[in-house]
């Protein structure tokens, strides 16, 4: 839980590198949550008002985690347009995102595994 209110406390920052654990439990957190609030919207009968304020309350920390991971494997933040690149496009991201971190520091921070 800590990396996700981490990544949320970083709300717009599209600077430095963000680690690999870092991502994936933002990741994991924003599906359980998503699916939690989900099923609460079905037994309640609403609308998906409730998803849909969440997915635009995680929306900027998600492309900033997104950007932060990318600098991490030593890649620009404009890779993350590929995802507008059907099927190919989420493979790409898919693979950029599992890779290890870039050894030390690169043109974007040094790298986090220091850090934690």
């Amino acid at each position: 839980m800590n990396w996700y209110i981490e990544v949320l406390k970083k709300y717009a920052e599209f600077n430095g590198r963000a680690h690999r654990t870092e991502y994936w439990m933002f990741v994991l957190f924003n599906i359980i949550i998503s699916l939690g609030i989900g099923v609460v919207e079905r037994v309640v009968g609403s609308p998906g008002v409730l998803g849909s304020l969440y997915a635009l309350a995680v929306l900027i920390p998600g492309i900033a985690v997104s950007v932060r991971r990318l600098h991490d494997t030593g890649r620009s933040g404009l890779w993350l347009l590929a995802a507008f690149i059907p099927v190919i496009g989420f493979i790409l991201l898919l693979v950029f995102m599992d890779q290890d971190s870039e050894p030390g520091p690169n043109q974007y921070g040094p790298n986090p595994k220091g850090v934690y």
